[in-house]
């Protein structure tokens, strides 16, 4: 079976997320940014687009949070700790509409700011979530297989937002990082063992 380390991969995407917003900080838009979106934009014949929207729909909180109720259902450790999920996807819209303002940067075509990409964040949080829980399927195929589903998920989420021009690359690239890290942080808190209750 696959390992998945919350811890690690807090860490890892923390420090990511934290890279990008240094770096859009001091550069505003970058050149890999537009090399990125023109490449995207250029192969992105009106197939792939229409394909697009339709991945795009796995980013939207209007499906996710309903999605929700998929994971209790799946998983029974996720039942356990319910108030742990749920919590995920509240602390997630919050954290990226807070950091939108913070950031400031506008997205590639309108006014409203893109730093970082909500269904991008939206995305990884719900569907990191799932790839932790996954752990616990048997056989070990099955928890593979949906583990790389669920990523494979994201990245679409993530090239979907960029094709429907909505987002430059590292909004996505940050919304990825800044949904990851909500989930490790969620899946270290769903592992910690309860209190001991005290003897009468």
């Amino acid at each position: 079976m696959t390992a998945f380390h919350p811890r690690a991969v807090l860490i890892v995407s923390a420090a990511c997320f934290v890279t990008l917003m240094v770096v859009v900080l001091l550069s505003g838009v970058f050149a890999a940014d537009i090399a990125v979106r023109e490449a995207l934009l250029a192969a992105a014949s009106p197939g792939v687009v229409a394909a697009m929207r339709v991945v795009n729909h796995a980013g939207d909180w209007r499906v996710l949070l309903p999605g929700m109720l998929l994971l209790y259902v799946v998983f029974p450790r996720a039942r356990r700790r319910w108030w742990v999920w749920a919590g995920l996807m509240v602390v997630a819209p919050l954290a990226e509409g807070t950091l939108k303002e913070i950031v400031g940067r506008a997205r590639p075509e309108g006014p409203a700011m893109g730093f970082p990409s909500g269904h991008a964040t939206a995305a990884a949080a719900y569907f990191g979530a799932v790839a932790y829980l996954a752990g616990s399927l048997r056989p070990p195929a099955i928890c593979f297989a949906v583990r790389a589903l669920a990523l494979a998920v994201v990245a679409l989420v993530a090239v979907a937002r960029v094709v429907l021009r909505a987002h430059w690359p590292s909004d996505t690239l940050a919304g990825i990082a800044l949904g990851l890290a909500l989930a490790a942080a969620a899946a270290l808190i769903a592992a910690a063992p309860e209190g001991v209750k005290k003897s009468a």
